[in-house]
């Protein structure tokens, strides 16, 4: 009997089953990093603006 080929179908299984794996991880962390861009965002913003308008003093007449 010929063992190679179940051999490499079995292989080919277990590399898609990676591959699926992988893909939906990939898609989460995906999500996961999208909603904290945007809580890094608009926090560095925020910061932003606060350390503007405290240096507008300096430049009021």
């Amino acid at each position: 009997m010929d063992d190679n080929g179940q051999a490499s179908a079995e292989f080919i299984l277990l590399f898609g089953g990676i591959i699926v794996v992988v893909l939906l991880a990939v898609y989460l962390y995906n999500n996961y990093v999208a909603d904290l861009s945007g809580e890094i965002s608009s926090k560095e913003l925020n910061e932003f603006n606060n350390e503007l308008n405290s240096l507008g003093k300096y430049f009021k007449q």
